[in-house]
């Protein structure tokens, strides 16, 4: 079963990245989408082997899209929930993986600036009380994410709310990703931030990743989709009901004086087993 990772960005509509994680198919050539459906692609479903084991191949499908009405943006939070949702819907996709916040600081959990999730990945940027953010310019993106998160909540999808797997086969899940912490659990090199980020840094990571966990992608991923790619990885395990295969960190999400607060967290972790050491299992060793 395949999951979406979406990394968040609310000024241009060309800088999120959006990405079909899928276990069970090859990645394959997707469409662009047209005028008015942000998030249409050609699409070409594959029958799932339910048999596939959580160690195979992962084809990431990087979902190209051009703005409604071939606008730069600012992004419109309703909007891109509506063709997140759609596209999901088409896809039979019941995990959505979002970077971004999904709730302020909870009064009581006994810290000053953030989340507790954020306390315990040392997150750059800090959720506080509604409206209060560290740094200040950090705002905006926040109350955009909250937004979506919303937005997507209205179309039947809920928040992660508990430290076990999503429970039945009609949960519709909206799980935070940090994928700067991702990277750092997998044991690898964070990618830099996209303004200092070089050609080499992606082929860097990329390559890093690629040594770990045997992905395939349908074309070069830039920044935003390769941020999206590490993200997502935990939604995958989400969604096999794999809890071996993520971390989670923070508390669970909740309502408080009208907002959402808090909310987990969850990472990847490195697998068992990296790719350039899987040849090793063709061998049979002689007495």
């Amino acid at each position: 079963m395949a999951v979406l990772s979406v990394d968040l960005a609310y000024r241009r509509w060309s800088d999120l990245g959006i990405v079909v994680l899928d276990r069970a198919r090859v990645a394959h050539a997707s469409g662009v989408a047209s005028t008015g459906a942000v998030l249409s692609p050609k699409i070409n479903i594959a029958a799932t082997d339910q048999n596939q084991s959580s160690d195979g191949p992962i084809a990431c499908e990087i979902i190209p899209f051009s703005s409604p009405a071939e606008e730069p943006g600012p992004v419109d939070a309703n909007i891109l929930a509506g063709q997140i949702n759609h596209l999901c819907n088409i896809r039979n996709i019941r995990v959505i993986m979002l970077d971004g916040p999904q709730a302020w600081k909870s009064r009581s959990n006994g810290l000053e600036h953030s989340r507790v999730s954020e306390r315990q990945l040392n997150t750059a940027a800090k959720t506080g009380l509604p409206g209060m953010v560290k740094p200040v310019t950090y705002r905006a993106f926040a109350e955009f994410c909250l937004d979506v998160y919303d937005a997507l909540c209205r179309r039947g999808w809920r928040r992660l709310d508990t430290l076990s797997q999503p429970g039945s086969a009609q949960d519709r899940v909206l799980v935070e990703s940090y994928p700067h912490a991702a990277w750092k659990s997998l044991g690898l090199k964070p990618l830099p931030a996209k303004r200092r980020s070089k050609v080499s840094d992606l082929a860097e990571a990329y390559g890093a990743l690629r040594s770990l966990i045997p992905i395939t992608t349908n074309r070069p991923p830039n920044h935003d989709q390769l941020q999206a790619i590490v993200g997502g990885l935990p939604g995958l395990a989400l969604e096999e009901r794999n809890g071996a295969c993520t971390r989670i960190v923070g508390k669970p999400p909740r309502r408080e004086d009208g907002h959402w607060r808090e909310g987990f967290i969850v990472l990847p972790v490195p697998p068992l087993q990296p790719v350039g050491m899987a040849w090793l299992n063709s061998l049979r060793w002689l007495d």
